[in-house]
């Protein structure tokens, strides 16, 4: 990747966070993404002028959160086939064909990877072979697109959200499911960030969210520049928090939900939702429809993305697992549907959390 320059000083906290990513010039610009393994000590941008530099950066985690993995790998694309304007149709598709599935191949959990890449696919098949010097132009503004209607979707999921935190007092999140996590405001910190607006008393308990400590390093900071109490526990601290009395509501991200509604999430977050029901506390996943994959009858089905052991054993750059010993770091577990009290989407909440509840609400999702 190119240089990377520090852009934004985060020493004080800013009513807005810099923008999660943003695209830079026409057909033949090149993507700009906060790098947010850099987060909180420096917010740096990192420019990605090539297909493998997406690639990269969805890999190496400094761009995560299925919204924003699904509008940078839209963008990826323009940048795998800028060059391919002059080819003939028959090596433009080639081409294109070759870039999706690169893309594909960079994280398999975050089904919004995937919609986003037939959505390219999908936008050029439909252009005719007369017009394919402009497919790089069209693919760029089918990009935008995904990116604007990204946004719009976290607007709608704090509205319909935020009701269902009309009194609560303090609440739990997993993870980081903010604008870091998206091109817009957020899924779960969407809907924190409009029932803060209307009731600035309401406080935040973020777990840490280990191996990688999204909670602590992100959706803390995240809260921050918006002025929103916040605490970071440990994730072993979570029941215990519960019990206290001090969290009446847990609200999470998504990375894939299944057509009954069982969901994957970032790993602990199954963990959560055990101890939110034994709490008799409700148990919330906002997520846009996108991320719902309906070819999945169950979340037995959904892939799980195995993370490499030296983010458990080397946590940081510091050793913390003795030498030979084998480490086991799922990024991602399942929570059945029956834990979760709603989905929280763009299109209003689906409760109760079914299959037959999930189909009204969903599979006209895009026509």
């Amino acid at each position: 990747m190119n240089e990377q320059q520090p852009v934004v000083d985060t020493t004080r906290p800013r009513a807005a966070p810099h923008p999660t990513l943003r695209w830079c010039g026409g057909a033949d610009g090149k993507l700009k993404l906060i790098d947010q393994t850099r987060l909180p000590m420096e917010t740096i941008e990192i420019d990605c002028t090539c297909v493998e530099d997406v690639w990269r950066a969805i890999r190496r985690l400094s761009v995560r959160g299925a919204p924003a993995i699904g509008v940078s790998a839209a963008y990826g694309v323009v940048l795998g086939v800028q060059h391919s304007a002059g080819d003939t149709r028959e090596n433009f598709d080639r081409k294109l064909e070759e870039v999706i599935c690169y893309l594909a191949s960079s994280r398999p959990t975050a089904v919004n990877l995937f919609w986003a890449l037939d959505r390219m696919q999908a936008r050029a098949t439909n252009v005719p072979a007369a017009q394919t010097a402009k497919l790089p132009q069209l693919l760029l503004e089918e990009a935008q697109r995904i990116e604007l209607e990204d946004r719009q979707m976290c607007q709608d999921i704090g509205q319909h959200g935020s009701r269902l935190l009309g009194d609560v007092r303090g609440v739990l999140t997993h993870c980081n499911a903010g604008g870091l996590a998206t091109a817009g405001d957020g899924t779960a910190l969407s809907v924190i960030f409009a029932a803060a607006a209307a009731n600035p008393e309401l406080h935040v308990y973020a777990d840490e969210t280990r191996p990688l400590l999204q909670g602590a390093r992100l959706t803390a900071w995240e809260l921050q520049q918006r002025d929103i109490p916040v605490s970071v526990i440990c994730d072993s601290a979570a029941g215990w928090v519960m019990q206290q009395g001090r969290v009446q509501a847990v609200v999470t991200g998504a990375d894939r939900i299944a057509a009954n509604g069982d969901t994957a999430n970032k790993i602990g977050t199954y963990a959560v939702a055990v101890l939110a029901r034994a709490h008799r506390i409700p148990f919330y996943v906002a997520a846009p429809s996108s991320t719902f994959d309906l070819n999945l009858a169950s979340g037995a089905e959904i892939p799980i993305e195995q993370r490499p052991a030296e983010e458990v054993g080397h946590g940081f750059g510091q050793q913390t697992v003795p030498t030979g010993v084998d480490v086991l770091n799922p990024a991602f577990d399942v929570t059945p549907a029956d834990y979760i009290q709603a989905l929280i989407t763009e299109r209003g909440l689906i409760q109760p959390v079914n299959r037959e509840t999930i189909q009204s609400v969903v599979a006209n999702a895009g026509t």
